[in-house]
């Protein structure tokens, strides 16, 4: 069974708790595309939704499926936001960004009722830190961020895109950060909140409510233990 297959089958499973008229956040990346495109599927057979997307990329998909589409100058609240995750843990801590959205779809998710995340089984981990943290910074000075994160102890880079650093759909940059293992994601969360230029990091803590894991042909439900 392939890894593609158990996001699409989570995913899929994740677009199938949406009910009527409710009010979505759209995660971005490859396996929020399955989700977006079943979701279109939906709304074509006459769901009514409404969603706020996380991404360029995801509302150019939204739209592609016929999605119908809000902002935060329409609704501040939302009641479910469904997204992908590169890392959770026991706790149902997550690390997100490696697509480079964090600042985004954490606005999203800190907006919703309700944080269901879809992933393949390898994304399954007893401590967060195999997968490197990304950190947003603002491009002025980013330099400095970098150096008061290093002091914490990873290995930072400046992600690279195809002519220069990576840059979001907010011009900020992302810094990859190699911690390895994170035995207290919460207070790693504080402690590059309060460094300044960092708009966002990507430690998602005592967020999502599910787990959505892909699990060869099937999908188990996973929820947060203490």
């Amino acid at each position: 069974m392939s890894l593609e297959r158990e996001k699409q089958l989570a995913a899929e499973s994740a677009a199938e708790l949406v009910e009527e008229s409710m009010r979505i956040g759209l995660g971005t990346g490859s396996t929020a595309a399955f989700a977006i495109r079943r979701l279109g599927e939906r709304v074509a057979q006459g769901l009514s939704i409404t969603a706020v997307p996380t991404s360029l990329q995801s509302e150019r998909l939204a739209r592609e499926v016929g999605i119908p589409l809000i902002d935060f100058s329409d609704v501040i609240s939302l009641d479910m936001t469904l997204d992908g995750a590169d890392e959770f843990d026991p706790a149902l801590n997550l690390t997100k960004g490696g697509g480079g959205a964090l600042f985004r779809e954490k606005i999203v998710a800190a907006a919703s009722d309700r944080l269901i995340i879809f992933a393949d089984h390898t994304k399954q981990v007893q401590q967060l830190g195999k997968f490197p943290l990304p950190v947003e910074v603002n491009p002025f000075g980013w330099q400095v961020a970098a150096g008061k994160i290093e002091a914490l102890g990873p290995k930072v880079t400046l992600r690279q895109g195809s002519s220069g650093p990576f840059t979001t759909d907010n011009q900020g940059y992302i810094l990859d950060c190699e911690f390895g293992e994170i035995p207290d994601p919460p207070a790693l969360e504080r402690q590059l909140a309060a460094i300044a230029g960092v708009t966002e990091c990507g430690l998602f803590c005592a967020m999502a409510e599910i787990i959505c894991m892909g699990e060869g042909e099937s999908v188990r439900h996973i929820t947060p233990r203490a």
